[in-house]
Order: C-alpha cells, then structure tokens, then sequence
C-alpha cells in the first residue's frame, strides 16, 4: 500500500506521538478555555509553520470542529516547490502520522480526477509539501473519536486566474454543501523581511508588525464579507505575501457558488486568533504571520 511517509516529522513538529498528542491536547484545551466552539465548522483556515510557530494558532481553528459530525476532510494546501498550472491530487493510499494513519478517500479522489480539472502529484511532491503536511497530526488528534470512520482528500493547489477560482469553487461547492465534509484550507499570512523580499510598510500605522498586522487584518476582514473580488483586489494592491491565498480564494468562490443556488445556506466567517513569529521593529527583522478562522453553515 502507497503511504505517504511524515517527512516532516521530527523536525518541524514532533515525531513522538505521545509526546504529539499531549502537545496537541495542551494547545487545544488553551484554545478551548479562550474561544470555545461557537458552531460546527463546516471549513477552517489554519497555518502550515512550524508548530513551535504555528502550533498555538492552529488550534483555535480546529477546536471549532465538531468530529461527530465529519466523515470527510478536505485539504487545500499551496504548492511551495513545484509550479503547478491548477490543482493536483495526490496517488496516495494513506497519509502517516506520529498518532496514526490517515486514509485517503479513495472514491472522491476518482470522482475529481475524472473532472479533467485535477492533475496527479508524484510521491516526491506529495512528500516535500509541507502545506497538506502540517495539518495531519492536527487532524489525526481532533478526529482520534472517529478513527477508521473518516477519510481524507489532499489537493495541492498552485496558480489559479480568478476564471479557474471559480471554476474549481464551484466544482467543490457541492462537497461543503454536504454537513458530513470539513474543508481545511492551509496557509500563513504576510511573510515579511528581505529574505521574503516583501518590505511594505505604512508608518501611520505603528510600529513595523503594528503595521504588518493592519495589512493583514485588511486582508482577513475581506475574507471573513466572503468576497472574492475583492480579495484579490487587495492582494494586488498590497501585494501581501499570503502563500495560501489561492486555497483560500478557492473557498470564497466556494461560498459564493453556494449562494447563487436556491435555498440558500446561511455562512459565516470569523477570524479567532492571529500571530506572528516575531515582532519586527525594523528592517533587519524578518516574520511570518498566522491566522485561524472557522466558516459555519447554518
């Protein structure tokens, strides 16, 4: 059976798995005790860092998970290290974990490679990606009641015109219209320095990560209207270097797809934690942002 092995285990998070999951359950019970589940999630926003970064944040999007609930999760991460013209699913039969293995939903994975929209990762890819990585153990732990009974579908997502966003948004619409599917949608936010090569900054608004944090939260409040349109027009007028701005642009046309049909779902997005890795206070310092955020279907 093809597995795709946890290569980023044992360095950007932890390979023990009792270890993990006390680190997991630690996080999760903070974020609890802070921002207790409003609703089922039907999506979530998460970061991909490091969880010595991330892994605080993180938890305040999988703590609106209602596992009871889901037989299906959805992974949409950003393609860091090859180009990718669209979408690609992965040829996996199973995704490892520290905790345990993940299943891979064999069915659905066919049903959108039949679509012609999707092409195929090679092990390699799937393996080096840390977008689709990085939220397994998470998902491994919030779910551990519903071990055996739940399945996953991985798409990497690269370069996407504002014709295919919604071309894939409403292809996938149909799956976050179902109660029993939960999309994750895996990015960070401004990553900012010279090593980043991405330097904005508007003095009216503070400090540097003063500033850096209002440029997000521009951007995070665009997100949570559910508005495509003008996502991308913020992104192209500031140019935030969100690297999960496509599968989030994906989810927001998802949303919309979901609107323009009869019957209406209510939905809303909100925000429930942003980070940064350091506050930087001049050019010399570098940073990566993060945020967590829940969409509810009513």
């Amino acid at each position: 059976m093809a597995v795709r092995k946890a290569t980023h285990a044992g360095s950007w998070y932890l390979s023990d798995g009792a270890k993990l999951d006390r680190q997991l359950s630690g996080w999760l019970k903070a974020a609890d005790e802070s921002e207790p589940r409003r609703a089922s999630a039907r999506a979530i926003i998460a970061p991909h860092a490091g969880y010595a970064y991330s892994g605080p944040c993180a938890a305040f999007a999988y703590n609106q998970i209602d596992p009871s609930t889901v037989k299906r999760i959805f992974v949409l991460g950003p393609s860091h290290h090859v180009y990718l013209d669209g979408c690609a699913l992965t040829t996996m039969k199973q995704y490892e974990t520290p905790l345990y293995n993940l299943p891979i939903d064999q069915a659905t994975v066919s049903d959108l490679r039949a679509t012609k929209m999707f092409q195929d990762m090679s092990q390699q890819t799937d393996e080096e990606e840390h977008s689709l990585e990085m939220h397994l153990p998470y998902i491994a732990k919030i779910m551990e009641s519903r071990k055996g009974s739940f399945s996953i579908v991985p798409v990497l997502v690269g370069n996407l015109s504002a014709a295919k966003e919604a071309e894939y948004g409403s292809l996938l619409s149909k799956y976050l219209d179902d109660p029993t599917n939960l999309f994750v949608v895996s990015s960070d936010f401004c990553h900012w320095g010279k090593r980043f090569n991405y330097i904005y900054y508007n003095a009216a608004w503070g400090e540097i990560h003063e500033s850096i944090e209002k440029l997000d939260r521009l951007g995070m409040d665009i997100i949570e209207e559910l508005n495509a349109k003008k996502f991308r027009a913020y992104l192209q007028e500031y140019g935030n270097t969100v690297c999960g701005r496509n599968p989030i642009s994906i989810l927001l046309a998802m949303s919309e797809s979901l609107r323009d049909r009869p019957n209406i779902p209510k939905m809303a997005l909100k925000f429930t934690k942003y980070a940064q890795s350091n506050p930087c206070k001049s050019t010399r310092d570098s940073s990566v942002s993060y945020a967590s955020a829940s969409l509810v279907l009513y």
